[in-house]
């Protein structure tokens, strides 16, 4: 059967889409709901692509991560579009109210409370628009347009796959021979583009790791020429908004009895039948009490022809037809139910129930939701887990509708839309006859508190540090008592660590405890412990034996927790207790990542002090140093700059050849470029002229973003402004490129080159202004000959007759090449930092002591009690005289430590010690800084050089050797820290995910972890 058609027309891009299918081949998938294939699609949230059809019921998907298999999609949906614009559907006469695309390609969602409002799915699901509003979901032109509920009540999931970031090798459709550099060769993507016009977001653009580069089809004409090695985010999504692929809509899943999704339906059937129809067809839920006297939604008809009911609690429960009945609703509909029936009740709305000091209550069940539900309504805490789906009694209604509920012997704060009432609201209506219902339903009910499940017996009691109770319950001789038994997903363990009950761990651990149970989340009770802050929990485990290096699912330790949560007693507690500082999780971040992240300064220092290893890069290519930069945390950069191993580790490069330094740039972080290129000593910062990929240095990047801050800085500190980049464009052909002539009325009333470099990067200057940075690199030398590989200079971008003027003056008015980068041309002209800064008239020549500075002549210094440069008193005044060795120049040096003044500055180069004191110079300072300006190349005493270029080779190249006896094989990005019984080792991110030694082939038996 043909499932897209292309019609025969000079537009090229009409479909014929059949009528049962809402998208065709080349739609971008994830799971859906009736999924039941484990993680052949990578996990929740990973992406594939629609091969081809193999019949109206069946589909072939391959998966980013490379694996094709067929999948449902009639009767049973496993699969949900998350992005139709591949297949090349669009919406004729529409646009994207906020990102103007046009027409909307893909799934069209129409404002129902805007009038002609429209977004397309990329700004749908990045949140565009009023969360409060409703949207209709339009998935082809002239289709069924289906009423969602608002985003403000949905759940996000963050999808993954070939997204920039990703680490690629080619995948099943690739034909485009050794362009990636041979097969296995590995590329980053680097920007998800169009393949043509007619199908947007179907291609990526590769950036292989042998510096070639090229786009590649993801989708269109269902073709898949990538394979994912290691995948990257693509934002998230609104997941229950999403369309199953194949189902026509709201009215295309019917069920018996008539009954359709949207319907409302009731329970009216005594209770004992109800629970005896259950059988087979989901069972009973002491959750279920809720249904009996509340009407419900049919949200869901599953292939066993049961039915899925929503409820007002948010609850949804799976119902024998023969159980419910379809209630006729009025033509004028409850205002809380949206247009297709879905029930909208939640705390704030009109049918929302209302609550009363008494009333019994009963917990969601859904922990997912609840979490949500309590974010800024009492928060969730890990030791609410017990409650979940138990009944409790309403202490307190507060003023903000939040509920204080009694449950399971302990209090805590609810949103009222995370409970649902036991008892319907109609239930004072019911007669003495239903008395003795209504006291079966309440014992019923409470029937969980007293079931005589032991394990709950025992999980409570360790959670409320019953630590007598729990030795009475071990003690007991009933077969069924076991010490790691599990109620509600947790052992006692886990529930007494968490809540830090060291006496209960006591009395456990005098039995068989098993401490490396896991719960649904991989969490053991070393996690729960740093989940609750209890340091002293963790020295007890670990004296019992208990990993303090164990991984949870999503591949934490303790300490990733402790430092998540900001617990500082427990980063503390498991760094002294020897536990590895510089484990990855499954994002390749480390616990120093997260405290970057967190900007907690206090546990970076204390992972630096227990041997963290700031080398480690993350998923996307990041040590602490660029994770540092890229986050723009300025006090994280001086602590890592302070402790930072060696030189070479602050030049390091990503991927794409960024440094730290070009990171900060592009971000325009000032702070962190000014720790970069001052650095904590003079072997400690970092190369302004370093290239990455592109071979830009940080001022192309700074000047390209128009980042003036940042030009000026690396002007003002020596970089080079003539580097070309790929393109043979340098920094001022950069600026040029964004110049535009209304940029130029700026200029026209600056008198002098001075006046120009004044403005720039100061508050009253256009900080958008290329112009300016042109001007400004150009009076410092910038050269304006230099040829790109297309033969323009500079003044050829610039075809503005009047800025060039502008260019050729600033160039000819420069100082000497030698003071490029000197403040006195950034602040005008040397004579304004000579002139007394109290008369005008004479020159400085008194130094203040013992700050150093020299702000006033002789005859202004006595009336200046603080120095005028840094406010501290001034004890000394001491006039300069001439230099005391050639008697021919004014000293102009001031050595320090001893702080005199008594040479010239070539004198001042040669002397190893003061000529007044005698005492040893470890500095000079020269004249214009005393004055507040910033130093020319300075003079240094005789003995002090630099490396030469040679050596600086020779140590690159023996840097370049380490790094590859040291580094991962597979992946060629990380450190190789894992060891395999054969000899042979990999990285730990690698080595985790391998079964057999990728160099020898031998089964892989034990993983031995390099400390």
């Amino acid at each position: 059967m043909d499932l897209n058609v292309m019609e025969p027309s000079t537009s090229g891009s009409n479909r014929v889409v059949r009528a049962n299918m809402m998208e065709g081949v080349g739609a971008r998938v994830i799971r859906g709901p009736d999924w039941k294939w484990g993680k052949q699609d990578g996990g929740e949230g990973h992406i594939g692509t629609v091969r081809n059809f193999e019949s109206p019921e069946e589909v072939v998907v391959v998966w980013d991560n490379g694996t094709a298999a067929n999948y449902r999609c009639a009767g049973a949906y496993d699969l949900r579009i998350l992005d139709s614009a591949p297949t090349g559907i669009k919406h004729d006469g529409t646009m994207c109210d906020t990102c103007r695309q046009q027409p909307i390609f893909g799934i069209r969602w129409k404002c129902a409370e805007c009038t002609n409002y429209d977004l397309c799915s990329v700004c749908y699901h990045a949140d565009k628009h009023n969360l409060r509003h409703r949207f209709y979901r339009i998935t082809t032109p002239g289709s069924e347009r289906v009423c969602m509920e608002t985003r403000r009540k949905s759940k996000k999931i963050t999808v993954r796959g070939i997204f920039p970031g990703a680490r690629v090798i080619r995948g099943v459709d690739w034909q485009w021979e050794d362009q990636d550099g041979g097969n296995g060769r590995r590329g980053k993507v680097t920007e998800i583009q169009d393949w043509s016009a007619a199908s947007p977001r179907s291609a990526a653009y590769v950036l292989w790791d042998n510096v070639a580069k090229n786009l590649y089809r993801v989708g269109f004409e269902g073709m898949s020429d990538l394979k994912v090695v290691t995948d990257a985010k693509g934002g998230t999504v609104y997941r229950d908004h999403l369309p199953c692929l194949g189902e026509q809509g709201p009215g295309s899943r019917s069920g018996p009895g008539g009954l359709t999704i949207g319907d409302q339906v009731n329970v009216d059937l005594d209770f004992e039948i109800v629970q005896s129809l259950q059988h087979g067809h989901g069972g009973w839920a002491d959750g279920m009490f809720e249904c009996l006297g509340q009407t419900g939604t049919v949200v869901g008809i599953d292939e066993d022809h049961d039915i899925v009911v929503s409820y007002s609690s948010g609850n949804r429960w799976t119902f024998n037809p023969a159980v419910l009945t379809k209630v006729s609703t009025p033509s004028s509909s409850n205002s809380a139910t949206s247009e297709n029936g879905t029930n909208l009740g939640a705390a704030g709305s009109a049918s929302a129930p209302q609550f009363a000091v008494g009333d019994l209550v009963q917990i969601l069940s859904d922990v997912d939701r609840i979490k949500v539900l309590q974010r800024g309504h009492g928060e969730w805490a890990e030791a609410m887990m017990p409650t979940l789906g138990k009944i409790g009694r309403v202490q307190q209604v507060y003023h903000d509708n939040d509920l204080k509920v009694e449950v399971c012997g302990t209090s805590w704060t609810y949103n009222p839309a995370a409970v649902a009432k036991v008892a319907s609201s109609d239930s004072t209506t019911i007669g003495n006859s239903s008395g003795e219902r209504l006291s079966a339903l309440l014992k019923k009910l409470f029937e969980t508190h007293v079931s005589g499940d032991v394990n709950e017996e025992l999980v409570k009691a360790a959670a409320n540090g019953d630590s007598a109770k729990v030795d009475e319950i071990l003690q007991r001789s009933d077969a069924t008592i076991n010490v790691n038994g599990v109620f509600a997903g947790h052992t006692a363990l886990q529930a007494a660590s968490q809540n830090g009950h060291v006496d209960v761990i006591k009395v456990l651990m005098k039995y068989d405890l098993d401490m490396e149970i896991e719960d649904k989340d991989g969490d053991r009770a070393v996690h729960h412990a740093a989940f609750g802050d209890e340091p002293a929990v963790i020295e007890m485990l670990h004296r019992g034996g208990a990993d303090l290096n164990a991984r949870n699912k999503r591949r934490q330790t303790p300490l990733h927790i402790g430092v998540n949560k900001g617990h500082i007693g427990v980063v503390k507690a498991l760094l002294e207790i020897g536990c590895h500082p510089s484990l990855q999780d499954s994002e390749g971040d480390t616990p120093l990542h997260d405290a970057i992240s967190k900007k907690r300064d206090d546990m970076i220092t204390l992972l630096l002090e227990y041997h963290a290893d700031l080398t480690i890069t993350n998923n996307n290519g990041f040590n602490a140093l660029h994770h540092a930069a890229l986050r723009g945390n300025p006090s994280a950069m001086r602590i890592l700059l302070s402790k930072v191993p060696r030189q070479w580790v602050i030049d390091e490069k990503k991927d794409d050849g960024y440094t730290a330094l070009h990171l900060a740039a592009l971000n325009n972080h000032v702070e962190v470029a000014e720790l970069l290129v001052h650095g904590t000593g003079s072997d400690r910062k970092a190369n302004l002229d370093i290239q990455n990929v592109n071979l830009q240095t940080a001022l192309h990047l700074a000047v390209e973003r128009q980042h003036t801050q940042i030009v000026r800085l690396l002007v003002r500190e020596g970089c080079n402004l003539n580097v070309p980049d790929k393109d043979g464009d340098t920094p001022l052909h950069e600026a040029l490129r964004h110049h535009t002539l209304s940029q130029l009325r700026q200029l026209q009333d600056m008198q002098d080159v001075g006046k120009l470099l004044m403005g720039l990067g100061t508050p009253g200057a256009d900080k958008k202004s290329s112009a300016s940075i042109a001007c400004f690199l150009a009076a410092n030398g910038a050269d304006l000959n230099i040829k790109n590989k297309k033969g323009q200079t500079p003044l050829d971008l610039c075809p503005d007759p009047n800025l060039c003027k502008a260019l050729a003056k600033c160039h000819k008015e420069r100082l000497s090449p030698g003071g490029a980068s000197n403040v006195a041309i950034i602040r005008n002209d040397q004579e304004a930092l000579e002139e007394c800064m109290v008369c005008s008239d004479l020159k400085r020549d008194t130094l203040f002591g013992p700050c150093g500075h020299i702000a006033t002549c002789s005859l202004c210094s006595p009336r200046v009690k603080k120095c005028l440069l840094c406010k501290e008193h001034v004890q000394s005044r001491t006039k300069i005289e001439e230099c005391v060795v050639c008697s021919d120049k004014k000293a102009s040096v001031l050595f320090k430590p001893c702080s005199h003044m008594c040479a010239c500055d070539g004198c001042a180069s040669l002397m190893k010690k003061c000529v007044q004191c005698r005492a040893s110079i470890d500095k000079l300072v020269p004249f214009i800084v005393c004055c507040g300006g910033n130093p020319p190349p300075a003079p240094q005493p005789a003995g002090i050089m630099n490396n030469g270029a040679k050596d600086i080779q020779k140590l690159q190249q023996q840097l370049q050797d380490i790094k590859d006896q040291t580094c991962c094989p597979v992946c060629m990005d990380r450190l190789k820290n894992m060891i395999f019984l054969c000899g042979h080792g990999t990285c730990q991110m690698c080595g985790d995910r391998m079964a057999e030694c990728p160099i020898c082939r031998k089964q892989v038996e034990k993983r031995i972890l390099l400390y």
